[in-house]
């Protein structure tokens, strides 16, 4: 024994070489082992089994290999583990129900959806399918780089070219340490598709692709084995923050039996589930009297296709015993996303658009690199034939300076020296035969070398034009969609749980009314038929004494509702969830429907689209005080109603608008006052800011009305007296705020106080209602247009006593898309 022997022993700190190693160890399975590439989608194993192919030329169009051969090349080569590990990431490659687009084209039993395992190597035989050429493609024109094998006696690549989006077309599941990544598959032409989007946004409109644009052409996971998603939610976080659950449901179909009898066909179950050990399950449930109703149980599977047969008795409900097999076996399975792979060998959740962005990243990268290389390629041989064509001009003199030459190389120094050739060409000169002397060969050098001057052009093109680079890769990728693409297998289905109410009820055009003492309801608008000029209306709500109808609005059952208040709160309900009512009916307590504070009153009901950040809510009191704050501001309403505006004594909102910050705002009072200015007079503020003076009133006028300039030609004032009159808009010229403004309407005893204004256009209708309760309604055109200092004609005959409560424009069916569209596009509402 070497006494010195306990000389090399050292001390070393346990704990902390445990923390490196395990640290080294869990590094090298994240980054050597479990998880995939963002660039080809593919773990290091696999990457080394289709190079270990390419390069035993065991392509396509080349027979069988068997697949101990290529297990051994593999495991000798580039990957030093065991031999059943490289068996099976080959084995999977092959199988057409774990892998959607197969990347190698196996021969003889590798397993079944049974979970029967593949036959042992020495049997089975494999070679490259086509589509894994795709992946292979161009690797001997310096796309990628190669590195060191484990021994240093080969170079493996480091990344394949990958021409097309394989993380994403054949997903990947893989567990390293600490961390999991698990990818579903996905069509081959969706993806392509989303990647081509992308490409053509950047090259056509200069703008990056937001995701919802990606969501809309890649709809889901296609599994190799079909069955269907249950749901778009799922789907959307997964692709939105790399993390989600899928719920996926086999699919089946209730077939009637002669007999009476019904019986239940699977044809397609969950992505990597059994089976075998799935109808086991059925039957140990069956046994269990877990689930009641089957009789027999089968499988009829053959090579047309997967076929279960579950039969049941004659008083079952098929349905049921569905609902059954989904709640209890994995006939309904969830699978869960986890889109990690590898970024600059680090590991990185991605969401669909960085998955995409990293792969396109790659392809600019492979085609630079091929271009630059085949650049080289063509500038070295035009240069050689730029030389022979020099001797050809030069054939006589080139000649005797060959024959005269003692030896090649003196030849060549002659050449170089009178001709200023490199020693390429000079070579080149000396080795050339003598039928290149010939006329035809002559012609041909020239074609050649015209057809490499404009090659070495439009290659350099690509190298200058990021644009045309990316054209070039969309022209490829589009070419292996048209080859290998197929029909999505998965279908895409409801959830349930998924459909809320607002998906089961017609967005149509509905009629809210509301009174002073706060009865709220929602009509139809088949209630209210057209009547002329003049009429007097009809019956539109029951009221009580001393109660009369204040609000009356036309929208539609989807659009939010914002609730304003005497107190300077504002609440949000959708127009559907008013319980509807019969014409004559007196409606709902608003106190039942919203969450108002003790002596809070309803000051004004606005219909609004959804809130979008960029715009604006622009409001208005009675007393002429205006704000503008960030709709942003208001993107969450709570049940009990947020702060809008701080009000003053005796003051009360009574307008809300959604603009964009460029609109022109249209004030009217009660005393036929007007004033227009745009809304960037007023600076934006926050919620409890008490606002600013918009019109400057005299005594005893108030405002009664706020419109936007893009929402009519024409303003339609009403009195309380019903009398009314159009004004064209452009008679009302934009001033600063905070002036007395200009008359837009004559007062008299006659047409008493101004109550509403709208902004209209020819073909539009309105509707008139009154204290007690009755509705006309009428087309615009019959309303004559005056000039500003007129009181107008009679749109109703009113009873002694009853005065105008409020006027409200009416949408209907098609005929008012168009002009709906376009009021959503000027300013974001749909404003009645």
């Amino acid at each position: 024994m070497d006494e010195h022997i306990f000389d090399k022993v050292h001390d070393v700190d346990l704990k902390k070489t445990m923390e490196d190693s395990y640290i080294d160890y869990a590094m090298s399975v994240i980054a050597a082992r479990a998880l995939p590439d963002v660039r080809d989608g593919l773990k290091p194993v696999q990457r080394r089994i289709l190079y270990s192919m390419i390069e035993l030329n065991n392509g396509p169009d080349k027979p069988h290999r068997k697949c101990a051969r290529i297990v051994g090349d593999t495991m000798g080569k580039y990957h030093p583990h065991g031999d059943s590990s490289i068996y099976d990431a080959l084995v999977k490659l092959a199988q057409d129900f774990s892998t959607r687009y197969p990347l190698v084209d196996g021969h003889g039993n590798f397993g079944s959806v049974d979970g029967d395992g593949a036959a042992a190597m020495r049997y089975t035989e494999a070679r490259l399918s086509k589509i894994s050429m795709e992946m292979l493609a161009d690797i001997d024109m310096d796309t990628v780089d190669f590195t060191p094998n484990f021994d240093e006696t080969e170079k493996e690549p480091a990344v394949l070219p990958s021409r097309y989006p394989n993380l994403m077309v054949n997903g990947t599941s893989g567990i390293a340490v600490g961390m999991a990544t698990n990818i579903p598959p996905h069509n081959l032409r969706e993806v392509i598709a989303a990647v081509v989007r992308i490409i053509d946004n950047e090259v056509e409109n200069d703008r990056e692709t937001d995701i919802e644009e990606l969501m809309d052409i890649v709809k889901g996971p296609d599994f190799p084995t079909g069955a269907m998603v249950i749901g778009k939610r799922g789907i959307e976080e997964a692709y939105r923050t790399g993390r989600g659950k899928i719920k996926v449901r086999a699919v089946t179909d209730i077939e009637a039996m002669p007999n009476g009898k019904s019986r239940i066909i699977v044809s397609e179950i969950p992505y990597m589930v059994n089976k075998a050990n799935l109808i086991q399950k059925i039957a140990e449930l069956v046994k269990d009297k877990k689930i009641d109703g089957i009789t027999d149980l089968r499988d009829e599977s053959d090579r047309q296709g997967m076929r279960i047969c579950i039969e049941l008795r004659k008083d079952a409900n098929a349905n049921i015993v569905l609902n059954q097999l989904y709640k209890h076996t994995q006939m309904q399975d969830t699978f869960g996303v986890i889109m990690l792979a590898l970024v600059d060998q680090q590991p990185k959740v991605l969401n669909l658009k960085e998955m995409l962005g990293y792969y396109l990243l790659h392809q600019k990268d492979v085609v630079t690199r091929r271009t630059r290389y085949e650049l080289n390629k063509a500038e070295a041989r035009a240069h050689i034939l730029e030389g022979l064509m020099i001797a050809l001009d030069n054939i006589d003199e080139v000649i005797s300076i060959i024959r005269s030459s003692e030896n090649v190389a003196a030849a060549k120094a002659r050449l170089i020296e009178r001709f200023g050739l490199s020693d390429a060409q000079a070579q080149a000169i000396v080795d050339m035969r003598l039928r290149a002397l010939t006329g035809l060969e002559r012609e041909k050098i020239e074609q050649e070398l015209a057809a490499l001057r404009a090659r070495i052009e439009e290659l350099k093109e690509i190298l200058a034009d990021e644009k045309k680079l990316l054209m070039v890769i969309r022209k490829e990728i589009i070419a292996i969609s048209d080859k290998y693409g197929d029909d999505r297998r998965t279908s895409i289905g409801y959830d349930e749980s998924e459909i809320n109410m607002e998906d089961l009820i017609p967005d149509e055009s509905t009629v809210i009314a509301m009174t002073n003492l706060g009865y709220i309801k929602r009509m139809t608008l088949d209630n209210f038929k057209n009547q002329n000029r003049g009429g007097r209306g009809i019956k539109g709500m029951q009221t009580i004494d001393e109660d009369y109808i204040e609000d009356l609005f036309m929208t539609t059952t989807h659009k939010n509702l914002l609730f304003c208040t005497s107190l300077g709160r504002i609440y949000r309900m959708k127009a559907y969830e008013i319980p509807e009512a019969g014409r004559t009916a007196r409606g709902t307590a608003i106190v039942n429907l919203l969450q108002l504070m003790p002596g809070e009153k309803i000051s004004a009901i606005i219909p609004v689209n959804g809130i979008k950040d960029d715009t604006y809510l622009f409001m208005c009191t009675k007393n002429g005080i205006v704000k503008r704050t960030p709709a942003k501001e208001y993107a969450n309403i709570r049940k009990t109603g947020i702060q809008t505006i701080t009000l003053r004594d005796d003051d009360e909102l009574i307008e809300v608008k959604e603009t964009d910050g460029n609109k022109d705002i249209i004030l009217v009072t009660k005393l036929g006052m007007c004033i227009r200015f745009n809304e960037q007079d007023v600076r934006p503020t926050g919620r409890s800011a008490m606002g600013v003076i918009g019109m400057n009133l005299i005594a005893d006028d108030e405002v009664v009305g706020m419109q936007l300039d893009t929402q009519g030609e024409e303003l339609l004032i009403v009195s309380e007296n019903g009398l009314g009159k159009r004004t064209k808009t452009e008679e009302f010229t934009v001033q600063h705020r905070g002036g007395k403004g200009i008359k837009c309407y004559k007062i008299n005893d006659k047409s008493g106080n101004v109550i509403g204004v709208k902004a209209v256009n020819q073909g539009r209708e309105i509707m008139i209602i009154t204290t007690e309760g009755v509705i006309i309604r009428m087309q615009v055109a019959g309303i004559s247009v005056l000039g500003r200092n007129t009181s107008g004609v009679k749109l109703i005959n009113l009873d002694e006593g009853v005065k105008v409560a409020k006027v409200a424009k009416v949408r209907e069916g098609d005929e008012t898309k168009e002009e709906d569209d376009d009021a959503a596009q000027a300013d974001g509402t749909v404003e009645e």
